[in-house]
């Protein structure tokens, strides 16, 4: 388990009064399929942060790459019908990971979680046609291929639909992401 993750987990208890485990058998009692049910839930019913309320729902649905028995089934899964775009994720992490020797790759269901001390991009093969890059860079203004994500895990997107989009503007973009993480 990662830092991160051991650390909300330890804050969870103490900010909420309640553990993982009951906050999993309060949302099991509510049959929610989906990720974003079990957040608004949480949220809205509860008062709980973003933060918690997402680690919360990835715990109740195995979703996270720390409940899966092979985080690697995980990403797999994400390029089922979308096996195009598997070379452009494979390309990403071999450039992501010249940065630096503290990146943590974190499988999710939908997408990859790419964090040094925190969340700096998320890769995601959104539909067939398009693969966003998420990028964490606040205060920074959109241009060129960065553009606002209106998303509240990432700051900004890139869109890709080939591997020959991903030029030195990319890997730029992604490169001050992961040293603003640091």
């Amino acid at each position: 388990m990662d830092t991160s993750t051991r650390t909300m987990l330890e804050n969870l208890q103490k900010n909420t009064g309640k553990t993982l485990e009951e906050w999993i058998e309060l949302v099991k009692a509510k049959s929610f399929q989906k990720h974003g049910q079990i957040m608004k839930f949480l949220k809205e019913d509860h008062g709980l942060t973003h933060g918690f309320a997402n680690l919360i729902a990835l715990k109740s649905l195995a979703s996270d790459a720390g409940s899966a028995e092979d985080s690697s089934q995980l990403i797999d899964k994400q390029y089922q019908g979308k096996e195009h775009f598997r070379p452009l994720y494979d390309h990403l992490i071999y450039e992501i990971s010249r940065f630096g020797d503290d990146i943590e790759i974190a499988p999710k269901n939908a997408n990859v979680s790419i964090r040094r001390k925190k969340q700096f991009a998320l890769l995601h093969p959104i539909t067939k046609t398009r693969f966003e890059i998420g990028i964490n860079l606040k205060g920074q203004e959109p241009q060129g291929k960065l553009i606002p994500s209106g998303n509240a895990m990432c700051s900004h997107k890139i869109n890709l639909s080939a591997l020959s989009d991903i030029d030195e503007e990319v890997i730029n973009w992604l490169k001050l992401a992961y040293q603003n993480a640091g």
